[in-house]
């Protein structure tokens, strides 16, 4: 595929790469705080002519009126296109969102999304357009007629997709593919910390054949566009990933039209280690830590231990951390990179000053690294937190910040760990499989890890209180893009 210079445009729009007619702003490298690329940004005007091509091609039929089959054989392109474009987005991972080289998170970064398309696809033609609702026979039959009803699943219209800028390729794949794939026509705006990866969709479009104006992509500096995107009746439904605080507001632009909203929002997950399990958990703080610098929303940030346990678990940590190297993320040798800007980096600095002044103590980290003046940086820190309710407990944090808490037995845990407004995700270990399992069954929560995790395309995930609405992925997740209409033929 021939890239083109992604800095020369604003977006793509109605199936043409457009300059841009609004703010300039600049992309920063937070590993150096180099500049990446000078963007000129899409105006108002732009934006709207975005979204009047992603509504007038729904509602002319173009894409929703093709079969499910009709759509994969073009989607299936668009996988093959995507594919291609894997290094480019390896190295907008490292230069505009600060992920390690040698990370784990590499994979959701470019590779587990690049190989999901194939996977959606699959999930989208092995699910039935036709479903029968369960009547009872004495509703199906009776004196005056005989009647059948359905559910039919069909393309619910034009989706606004928004997402995070701590993996934003993969955060805006599960918004733009399955919508496309159910049949719906999308605008794209990306997190403008991290909006270079966007343009590959655009790319991938463009060569694989999709109709001019089923998928536009834009980006800004400002909120105008997000702001239209939430707020204008032309969208039906507006998918978004980030902060709780945002996704608020988002819910609350949407309301007067009551789009359809899927929210990902923050998380502060727990992890409860069992008594049996005390051994496993000062790798918690490495593994958290050194994930993308902790900027991962189901991350379980809060770890749990037995009390009369939690010195050595603390003494654990800080030796498992001792040796981490930070650095840029483009080093292989690096483990620890930076967080995405000087204002996150400011957050960790803010709570890990009110965990002390709430009683907590610091037990490794808890400053700037020294000999790095340029870049985001923060030192992997733990903090001895004296109960759930230390600030660093209860809010989201998203940096290399972990905070130990001990409990007098499991019903205390669980109570700590539902203690929470968020409810994204939860973790438990222990070797007793079966306690696990009890321990998980009693978490408030999207969804539960008990001794394992994954990224799956047949798995959904979603959040519960402020954590968010609707769910991501699995089947649940490919049916948030469709509309389900119930059909009640009588004969």
């Amino acid at each position: 595929m021939r890239w083109r210079r992604t800095t020369d445009y604003a977006g793509y729009i109605d199936g043409a790469f457009v300059k841009g007619e609004g703010k300039a702003f600049t992309v920063e490298n937070p590993s150096d705080e180099s500049c990446v690329a000078r963007l000129t940004g899409a105006s108002g005007a732009q934006v709207d002519g975005a979204i009047a091509a992603a509504r007038r091609v729904f509602d002319e039929g173009v894409w929703p009126g093709l079969s499910m089959k009709e759509r994969a054989a073009i989607m299936t392109r668009y996988g093959e296109a995507l594919r291609k474009a894997a290094g480019r987005l390896r190295e907008l991972a490292i230069l505009e969102a600060g992920c390690p080289v040698s990370s784990t998170v590499m994979g959701a970064q470019v590779h587990a999304p690049l190989r999901m398309t194939d996977e959606i696809i699959e999930l989208f033609l092995r699910l039935p357009e036709i479903e029968e609702n369960p009547l009872p026979l004495h509703e199906r039959v009776n004196a005056h007629f005989v009647v059948q009803s359905l559910k039919r699943y069909s393309p619910l219209g034009v989706v606004s997709a928004i997402p995070a800028y701590n993996v934003p390729f993969y955060t805006a794949f599960w918004k733009v593919v399955p919508a496309l794939m159910a049949g719906d026509t999308v605008i794209l705006r990306p997190n403008p910390l991290t909006p270079l990866s966007a343009m590959i969709f655009a790319e991938a479009a463009d060569e694989a054949g999709l109709p001019k104006g089923v998928l536009n992509v834009i980006t800004e500096d400002g909120l105008e566009g997000g702001i239209a995107m939430t707020t204008d009746p032309r969208v039906d439904m507006v998918s978004f990933t980030g902060s709780s605080s945002v996704g608020t507001k988002v819910a609350a632009q949407a309301a007067p039209t009551l789009k359809r909203l899927v929210l990902e929002l923050g998380g502060k997950s727990a992890q409860i280690y069992l008594p049996d399990a005390v051994a496993r958990a000062p790798q918690a703080a490495y593994s958290v830590c050194t994930s993308h610098a902790g900027q991962g929303c189901v991350l379980g940030t809060r770890v749990f231990v037995p009390q009369e346990s939690k010195a050595e678990v603390l003494e654990g940590m800080a030796k498992a951390l001792a040796g981490v190297k930070i650095g840029p993320a483009s080093d292989p040798a690096t483990q620890l990179g930076p967080v995405i800007s000087a204002a996150q980096r400011d957050r960790c600095e803010h709570f890990t000053r009110a965990a002390v002044e709430a009683g907590g103590r610091v037990v490794c980290g808890g400053r700037r690294p020294e000999g790095l003046d340029k870049g985001f940086y923060w030192e992997p820190t733990v903090l001895d937190l004296p109960d759930n309710g230390n600030p660093a407990a209860q809010e989201e944090i998203f940096g290399p910040v972990v905070g130990v808490i001990g409990y007098r037995d499991l019903d205390h845990a669980v109570e700590m760990a539902n203690d929470s407004r968020f409810g994204l995700s939860g973790w438990v270990h222990g070797a007793d499989k079966v306690k696990s399992l009890e321990v998980g069954l009693r978490i408030r929560s999207g969804a539960v890890n008990v001794n394992g995790a994954l990224m799956s395309s047949y798995a959904s995930g979603g959040g519960v209180r402020m954590s968010g609405l609707g769910r991501e992925r699995g089947i649940e997740g490919l049916r948030e893009f469709q509309m389900m209409t119930t059909l009640n033929i009588g004969g």
